[in-house]
């Protein structure tokens, strides 16, 4: 920008006194006006002390003896030079291996496979539900209790929860065969996503849903935000003005989760509640007055 400007006001006034009056540096306008040209790739050449063909393939057939097949370039070069012969440094060893494909770990290596982002779409309610299990601070340091919550992603609503002293696979089930016998869910026509934890990926989970004809996803893994339904719902829960630093007993904390839970599904509204309200409220405000929530007349020129 500051160039544009400077070659604009040099036409009537000069180079150096444009350069001057907005404080930019002569040398730097020329050099952008002429970039200096890259510098042309040459071939490196070849060292004056590297191996020829004949020594190299001394060395590759030292390495790939029956004597030093199973051993590597280090262990090699350090035998030969126990003997006293000198072929080359470990360092060319490894080169020369490393061009003919044979440098590399020889054991074999855990391959992770490419997980792909899940991608559910709910276009009506009890098609997806998120569940996830989250602490809740007890009386005392490091005692907790375990909140089991299941979400309706169409809906944002709380289907089913449960707080427990422990997290566990079969209490999962439970909360799980509950909710689902509750909500009258036919077979194949649900979706439970879950976070990659434990009790979510447990065999007594895993046995149930295919029982029920549930389809089950997962994060990816070390993957928090593949979950976000569950974790915002957590996070409106923890952030909410009653929610004490801790709960004195397990009943305190059902309780509290009996009332969030009842303000949750009945009052709290959702995005898509606000959505559709702002969407509402142009037309209700024109109806009641027309006048006021009319357009704004535009001025006459």
């Amino acid at each position: 920008m500051i160039e544009g400007a400077v070659e604009e006001l040099a036409l009537p006034v000069g180079m150096r006194p444009a350069c001057r009056a907005l404080d930019a540096a002569p040398a730097t306008i020329y050099r952008r006006r002429r970039p200096p040209r890259p510098p042309a790739e040459q071939p490196r050449g070849t060292p004056p002390r590297a191996l020829s063909s004949a020594e190299r393939e001394v060395v590759l057939a030292e390495l790939r003896s029956e004597r030093f097949v199973d051993s590597s370039p280090a262990a090699v070069w350090a035998t030969l030079l126990d003997e006293g012969r000198y072929l080359c440094s470990e360092r060319t060893m490894y080169r020369l291996l490393a061009g003919c494909g044979e440098a590399g770990e020889c054991r074999d290596q855990l391959r992770h496979p490419a997980y792909e982002r899940p991608e559910l779409l709910a276009s009506r309610a009890n098609e997806v539900w998120s569940w996830d299990i989250t602490k809740l601070k007890g009386p005392a340091t490091w005692t907790y209790y375990y909140l089991y919550a299941i979400l309706d992603v169409f809906s944002r609503y709380a289907v089913g929860w449960t707080v427990q002293h422990r997290e566990s696979g079969e209490l999962a089930r439970a909360l799980i065969a509950q909710t689902v016998a509750q909500q009258k869910i036919a077979p194949a026509t649900l979706t439970a996503h879950a976070y990659r934890g434990s009790s979510m990926t447990s065999k007594p989970v895993a046995f149930l849903l295919a029982d029920l004809g549930v389809t089950k996803t997962h994060n990816r893994p070390y993957t928090s935000t593949d979950n976000p339904y569950s974790e915002a719902h957590f996070k409106t829960l923890k952030y909410r003005p009653a929610f004490p630093a801790r709960f004195g007993s397990i009943e305190e904390a059902r309780a509290f989760c009996r009332q969030f839970f009842s303000w949750y599904n009945h009052e709290q509204r959702h995005w898509r509640d606000r959505s559709y309200g702002s969407r509402c409220r142009p037309l209700r405000a024109r109806e009641g007055h027309p006048r006021r929530a009319g357009p704004r007349p535009r001025p006459s020129l």
